[in-house]
């Protein structure tokens, strides 16, 4: 597993030093960290301007995976970010986007967002600064102190508490939040989590992955907005299905941890 080097650390910390637990200033040292920006879309055409306008300018790379869109989602993307790098999925569903925006990023940090306009990429400031302190792997949660959404509905928030209490349960993990795609890591962290699964389960399983690999994860708050425009893919009962198979894979599972 890849760390930034103590004298990269200890020069940006030191640079940041004075200025409180959250950066304030425009962008991170030179000797920063390079952070990639994984987007999967599917006919997001009408939500990337409000989504690519909320990324801070000194995100390094932004990396807009289309999955296959009939819209001008891959065009407006173009438009919007001259310097967004376009990666066209060839398999069907979010885990196999996922699998291909994180093989293609180039950056040592990688933050995963959605395109729908329901997260802030004010918040990519978070998950660097977390990662920078130390995690591995950061998780955004609507649940914990800070947090919110009002997005969510009962019995999706119900669904939410089942699976963080069987990720509990059996693997020891504690989360406030399981199934929120915010998300970051250290690039070579990708070696723990191996991503093979294409659905939309592919949150929860890099949760249980992370966890089982023994890396070092925090969490960090989120606010969940509506999504802007368009009709969200998910549907309560088949994708809760899909979770709680995986829960029940990865416990019979056997996992090797891959070396440091």
């Amino acid at each position: 597993m890849r760390t930034a080097s103590p004298a990269l650390l200890s020069e940006y910390l030191g640079d940041a030093a004075g200025h409180g637990s959250v950066r304030t200033t425009p962008s991170p040292a030179r000797t920063a960290p390079t952070v990639s920006v994984i987007i999967p879309t599917l006919n997001e055409a009408g939500n990337l301007p409000y989504v690519l306008n909320t990324i801070p300018r000194w995100v390094d790379e932004v990396v807009i995976v289309d999955g296959r869109s009939s819209d001008d989602t891959a065009r407006i993307a173009r438009v919007l970010r001259p310097d967004a790098r376009i990666v066209h999925q060839v398999r069907k569903g979010k885990g196999a986007a996922l699998r291909a925006g994180l093989d293609s990023a180039r950056g040592d940090l990688l933050i995963i967002m959605d395109a729908d306009g329901s997260m802030d990429g004010a918040d990519i400031e978070k998950f660097r600064d977390a990662l920078i302190d130390g995690a591995d792997y950061v998780k955004g949660s609507r649940f914990c102190d800070g947090g919110g959404s009002t997005d969510i509905t009962r019995l999706r928030r119900l669904g939410d508490s089942g699976i963080c209490f069987l990720i509990w349960m059996f693997f020891g993990a504690r989360y406030t939040d399981g199934t929120y795609g915010f998300k970051g890591m250290w690039a070579s962290s990708l070696d723990a989590i191996r991503i093979d699964t294409d659905g939309f389960e592919v949150e929860l399983l890099i949760d249980i992955r992370a966890h089982r690999g023994g890396l070092r994860t925090s969490e960090v708050a989120c606010f969940e907005t509506d999504r802007i425009h368009g009709r969200s893919n998910l549907n309560a009962l088949s994708d809760g299905l899909r979770c709680f198979r995986v829960i029940l894979s990865e416990r019979l599972r056997r996992y090797r941890v891959p070396p440091k």
